[in-house]
């Protein structure tokens, strides 16, 4: 990453209105979501707007030319354009050409894509935002910060003041009285103007009709009051029905704010009329900017599906740290990264994607059903393509790539490490490693790994076998949690193959862009795997499971090695996570947990991978309370504790504060222990743990299952 984009995001975490106000809201966020979307189908309504917005993205053309025929019947201007350059030039001359000297802005984010305000300023008009906090952020000179509230991040006596410059006059940081300053400023700038530019949240092809979606009535001022109103849409905003409306406005207020309904919902299908009944000029601009070519993409096709509703932004991890400013140019969050790659270009989306923790929250909420984290593997793979992989990291996946020096350097490492290790933690490393154990304190490589020591556990002669697929930490740092696996299967009359020629599961390089180097650790362990024949595929690695069920197959797929698809999907079709197997072995009555027993309390905390992808979050807590555990919920389980694999190594200064937020809520549960079924998580938490000395002790779910069976 470039100085300044460090140096920007250093800024931000010093900011601490910012990341309080992001946080708050983020926490609030999705209390109010849940409640506003009570007594709905979630899944029917994105069901039903990734339909209606994707038939949509796919006649596009066709589209475009009906809402340009009808529109043009009800006495609207309809120009179609390809390039920003070509919107500017169309807005530029229609304001010369008519005399306009002041213009008005409803907020319309096409409009900032394409910088449009300073386009116009630089021709001597004078352009007002007036959603207020659009124009809060223009008072300030900054970009915003979140597509729906764009100055969450500024106080209010940071807007006393930027408002007492702009009045002379010293004001109190009161908002109600804020608030009437704003709209005695702006009435004056609605009577004046002569243009009124706007977006629109849906244009329909049907009715030539734009529908505004709004909680303040400045659209309405914007594209009523002056003679000229001017339109920016992007073409992804067409849907063909006018029914097809109905499914979007009801997802909007909910996703975007946590409201039931919206202020104002507005439906222009021609000029306004003048006082003396002559109609008003109504210009309507669609835009293009490399979305026919956004549609016609066999991947990056979905994305067409956004509502601009900032849900993505909301429940982001690391969002809630850095804001806007830093996550994102016009368009912010994990679909900012996606659409900058393509409205910009797609080099100037390089760093901020690489924000992306692949928490994968924004894919649980998203109402268009976008599958935001792969989209942003996509575009880390394009980037690795074009670019090609930077010297460090390609040097690391040759190694990880060459599965008997890989293993090989991690046995000598047990060695080296010792100066280093205590009690099980590396604590300190020396000079530029130092940030690695900055925040956390990191396990060290164990003696012996998991590949040897399961040579020595005695096993039941059984016709039923499984292999146990342990990814990298199970194998070199907890290789008492592979243990474990391996005895609890044993108890259900299962023998467990420990393949040998397996080795790390690809995931550092696929979440990298190196699918090449993904597809060689796949095509290895689809070997291993199948090297001998099992009933099951176990791992007890969520993000591994993942891999195996999912990964393989479409990384393979994506660097067309299609003659490993079928083995790809034989591998899927057997693995299954531990908890979720153990807990269909209980079921089964193949294994029994000890009854009557009282252990102690522990908080479970949910694995990104386990959570959102394998959808396995109650067999763990399940298994746990009939171990004789009493569960204890924190706040937002679900929560990334900021591993995110490699990510903690990249940006550990963004790792950090996500982990301390995690450890905070689970000291407030007083639980003296703390469960997952991630290694990865038991590794953040645990060297967290230690290192801020929570007293607290972190395990994995088959360790505690393991004790409880003796």
């Amino acid at each position: 990453m470039r100085p300044d984009f460090k140096a920007a995001i250093a800024e931000a975490l010093e900011n601490p209105n910012l990341g309080g106000a992001l946080g708050r809201f983020s926490e609030a966020y999705r209390v109010s979501r849940a409640k506003a979307y009570e007594g709905h189908d979630f899944e029917a309504l994105r069901d039903r707007i990734a339909e209606v917005k994707g038939a949509a993205a796919r006649r596009l053309d066709a589209l475009a030319e009906r809402f340009t025929e009808v529109a043009t019947a009800n006495g609207v201007k309809v120009f179609r354009a390809g390039s920003p350059e070509a919107v500017k030039r169309y807005v530029a001359d229609l304001a010369a050409r008519e005399g306009v000297r002041r213009v008005v802005k409803s907020k319309s984010m096409a409009s900032e894509e394409i910088h449009l305000n300073a386009h116009l300023e630089a021709r001597g008009i004078e352009v007002k935002e007036t959603d207020l906090g659009e124009w809060i952020i223009q008072l300030a000179g900054q970009r915003p910060s979140h597509m729906v509230m764009p100055a969450i991040h500024l106080t209010k006596e940071q807007v006393a003041e930027l408002f007492s410059k702009e009045v002379d006059a010293r004001l109190e940081a009161d908002i109600p009285r804020l608030v009437a300053v704003a709209r005695a400023q702006l009435r004056e700038k609605f009577l004046a103007a002569d243009m009124g530019i706007s977006g629109a949240n849906i244009a329909v092809a049907e009715t030539g009709s734009l529908v505004l979606v709004t909680n303040e009535g400045n659209a309405r001022h914007v594209t009523t009051l002056p003679r000229i109103h001017v339109a920016l849409v992007g073409l992804e905003k067409l849907v063909e029905r006018f029914e097809d409306v109905v499914p979007i406005v009801t997802a909007l207020p909910k996703s975007a704010t946590g409201q039931l309904l919206t202020s104002y919902l507005t439906v222009i299908s021609g000029p306004t009329p003048n006082p003396d009944g002559t109609p008003k000029e109504l210009h309507v601009v669609l835009m293009d900017n490399r979305r026919t070519e956004m549609a016609s993409d066999p991947k990056f096709a979905q994305a067409m599906q956004c509502i601009r509703c900032a849900s993505c932004l909301n429940v982001c991890p690391v969002y809630r740290i850095v804001g806007g400013h830093v996550f994102g140019k016009t368009y912010t969050g994990g679909i900012g990264a996606i659409l900058t790659a393509w409205f910009d270009q797609l080099k100037a989306s390089e760093e901020i994607q690489g924000l992306c923790i692949q928490c994968g929250s924004c894919k649980d909420v998203c109402p268009g059903k976008i599958d935001i984290p792969e989209l942003i593997l996509e575009l880390r793979r394009r980037l690795a393509k074009e670019q090609g992989q930077p010297a460090v990291q390609k040097a690391i996946f040759g190694v990880v790539n060459n599965r008997r020096l890989f293993h090989g350097m991690l046995r000598a490492a047990s060695v080296a490490q010792k100066p280093f290790a205590q009690q099980g933690f590396i604590r300190h490393l020396p000079f530029f490693l130092s940030n690695l154990t900055g925040s956390r304190s990191l396990p060290a490589i164990a003696e012996e790994p998991l590949r040897d020591t399961v040579k020595r556990i005695p096993q039941p002669e059984a016709t039923e076998k499984a292999a146990l697929y342990a990814g990298c930490l199970l194998d070199f740092a907890y290789p008492g949690t592979g243990e474990a696996v391996v005895k609890i299967l044993n108890r259900a009359g299962i023998r467990v193959i420990f393949p040998e020629g397996q080795t790390c599961c690809g995931a550092p390089a696929r979440y990298s862009g190196a699918y090449e180097v993904a597809a060689r650790n796949a095509k290895d362990n689809l070997d291993a795997l199948l090297a001998e024949d099992v009933r099951w595929i176990v791992s007890a690695c969520p993000t591994c499971t993942v891999a195996l069920k999912q990964e393989f197959e479409a990384t393979l797929e994506s660097v067309g090695e299609t003659a490993w698809l079928e083995r790809a999907r034989a591998v899927a079709a057997k693995t299954v996570d531990f908890s979720t197997l153990v807990a269909r072995l209980v079921e089964e009555g193949r294994l029994t947990l000890p009854e009557g027993k009282r252990l102690s309390q522990l908080t479970y905390h949910d694995s990104c991978h386990l959570r959102r992808t394998l959808r396995a979050t109650e067999a763990p807590r399940r298994l746990l309370g009939e171990a004789g555990h009493e569960v204890v919920e924190m706040f937002e389980s679900d929560m990334c504790c900021g591993m995110g694999g490699s990510y903690s190594v990249k940006l550990p200064e963004i790792s950090a504060p996500m982990l301390k937020r995690k450890l905070d809520n689970i000291r407030k549960t007083g639980a003296p222990l703390v469960a997952t079924d991630c290694p990865g998580c038991v590794m953040q938490l645990r060297g967290g743990a230690d290192k801020d000395g929570t007293k607290v002790e972190v395990r994995h779910t088959a360790d505690l299952l393991a004790d409880a069976m003796g």
